[in-house]
């Protein structure tokens, strides 16, 4: 389906990263948080692993300028 002028399909980035099972619960928060508030990056799957480790991916909007002229 080909997006009409003024319309745009939403487009995301994604980073993918492993947490050692020796970070507490809340330093793992406040990691998630820190990036969320200062990155822009939002939660999208947290995954914890039978051996403890957590499987973490994140994602955040990628904005496209538009020219206007």
């Amino acid at each position: 389906m080909a997006a009409r002028a003024g319309e745009y399909e939403l487009q995301y980035e994604f980073q993918r990263f492993w947490l050692s099972r020796s970070y507490s619960r809340s330093t793992v928060c406040r990691l998630l948080i820190d990036r969320a508030e200062y990155g822009g990056w939002e939660l999208d799957r947290l995954r914890l692993l039978p051996d403890g480790r957590r499987r973490v991916t994140m994602r955040r909007q990628i904005i496209r300028a538009v020219r206007t002229l």
